[in-house]
């Protein structure tokens, strides 16, 4: 039926997506997914109410064949952000799963209830031979990026970016049909949706999403057949911890073929606590809305905690600005968007005069071309006392500190450095937490003393976003 999913040809009984105890065939999924295509052809953009069921997915599944793109809209979004999306994308219709209660700013699109139901969908209305384009710069779907520094904008993913991301992955992952993935990532992204329900169906395999993550949730599906698990840091640092207790876990780890994190750099301490329980090495891939996947870590490579591993097959990377050994990362390849929707000026400044997408990541190389991440140029690299220093190191050697559960470092003003290095702690034990000279004295003997934090806040806990990405513009400049 579909190029971008030629498993959806054979029409078999196979299961190709779970979501609790509900689940549809690909035969199921053809029926449902076709047919509601027919009903699409022509719509231009279709917004989808992306909550993590079985409608998500056929609605996002029924575009793609229908060749509409797709803007997937977070239920969690605020009024004012949600009007903006809407204003930009301006979609005619919004796809929904029945009985959803959607806010009055989509009360003025026509509402498609998708139709999801094993056994409800009449294979025969699906219409395999629906609009779908061979143009492989069509646009698929319109991602929007988080907004940290002005509205979100939208970022115009096309099928030959999900096509030519998904089919590195399946190469560098050894990805095939017989793999079952599970995941609980949010259906509004590029990691949950793109390659937690596109890859798994695109190879012919299945998914089984949890709804909400848990680590029963994990151990039960690893158990009873899961062959993969995508998760992002806040979901293996609550693994690492379980497993100190839980048997059944690292059991069910120890069997899957493949753990891959993403979305953000997931500590070494980590690593290396799954690691040791489990006897499997965690691989991280780096990747962005605007990107798709650049790096990973491949399934029959060296594994090296605290690297997202090499350029995927045909993406070229390259570090711009390069001084003490990191630079921004800068990309080319078929996995780039094609723009920012309604945004030539954003779109142009996104790119250098030779055709690279400025990543605003910042990174160093190790000499096999590993790619080891700082973190974000606006806010992950401290330039102090004339060195420039990644957070991400300083993080992760806090994080080695027993008396630490979680940190977060980043630069504010000072009159004599330039910028003083701040360190945000969740410690252990909040009734006895480590002083601050005593992790700055760890800091130092860890790494060297100009990386030491010069300051030291105690939280609760830190702010994150949806994808369990730290906020470190919501730790104030200097406010503790």
């Amino acid at each position: 039926m579909s190029p971008l999913f030629p498993a959806l040809r054979t029409a078999d009984e196979k299961e190709a997506l779970r979501f609790g105890e509900h689940a549809l065939s690909y035969a199921e999924l053809a029926g449902a997914a076709g047919a509601l295509a027919g009903r699409l052809a022509g719509a231009g953009r279709v917004a989808v109410w992306a909550t993590p069921t079985l409608e998500t997915a056929v609605g996002v599944v029924a575009a793609l064949l229908a060749g509409v793109p797709a803007v997937p809209l977070n239920p969690k979004t605020g009024e004012r952000e949600l009007a903006h999306i809407l204003a930009d994308s301006a979609p005619s219709a919004v796809l929904a799963a029945p009985g959803d209660l959607l806010p009055p700013a989509l009360a003025a699109l026509t509402r498609i209830d998708v139709v999801a139901t094993a056994g409800a969908a009449d294979l025969s209305a699906a219409e395999p031979d629906a609009a779908e384009p061979d143009d492989t710069e069509s646009p698929a779907l319109i991602v929007y990026t988080s907004g940290t520094t002005g509205p979100p904008k939208g970022a115009v993913l096309p099928r030959r970016a999900i096509s030519g991301t998904l089919d590195a992955l399946a190469e560098v992952w050894a990805w095939t049909p017989d793999d079952v993935l599970v995941h609980a990532l949010p259906l509004f992204h590029v990691h949950g949706l793109i390659l937690g329900v596109l890859g798994p169906l695109r190879r012919g395999g299945s998914v089984r999403h949890l709804g909400r993550f848990s680590v029963e949730g994990v151990a039960r599906e690893l158990t009873a057949g899961a062959t993969m698990l995508f998760g992002v840091p806040t979901m293996y640092h609550r693994i690492a911890e379980a497993l100190d207790t839980d048997r059944e876990l690292a059991k069910a780890l120890a069997g899957a073929r493949l753990l891959v994190s993403g979305s953000a750099a997931l500590p070494v301490h980590d690593h290396r606590r799954i690691a040791a329980a489990t006897g499997r090495t965690v691989i991280e891939r780096y990747g962005m809305t605007e990107t798709l996947m650049n790096t990973s870590v491949r399934v029959d490579g060296e594994p090296r905690p605290g690297t997202v591993g090499v350029p995927l097959p045909d993406v070229e990377l390259r570090l711009a600005d390069e001084s003490d050994g990191i630079g921004e990362i800068q990309v080319r390849g078929p996995n780039l968007f094609s723009g920012y929707l309604n945004r030539p000026d954003a779109t142009a400044a996104a790119f250098t005069e030779d055709g690279w997408f400025r990543t605003g990541d910042m990174a160093s190389l190790d000499a096999d071309g590993y790619v080891r991440i700082v973190g974000r140029k606006a806010t992950d690299l401290i330039k102090s006392g004339g060195y420039k220093i990644g957070a991400g190191e300083i993080e992760n050697a806090l994080l080695d500190h027993p008396g630490v559960r979680e940190a977060a470092v980043t630069g504010e003003p000072d009159a004599d450095l330039g910028e003083r290095i701040v360190a945000w702690v969740v410690p252990a034990d909040p009734q006895s937490p480590p002083t601050p000279e005593e992790l700055a004295g760890h800091v130092a003997a860890q790494l060297s003393p100009h990386k030491r934090p010069r300051t030291v806040r105690f939280l609760e806990a830190l702010p994150r976003n949806d994808m369990g990405k730290i906020m470190k513009r919501a730790l104030g400049n200097g406010n503790g």
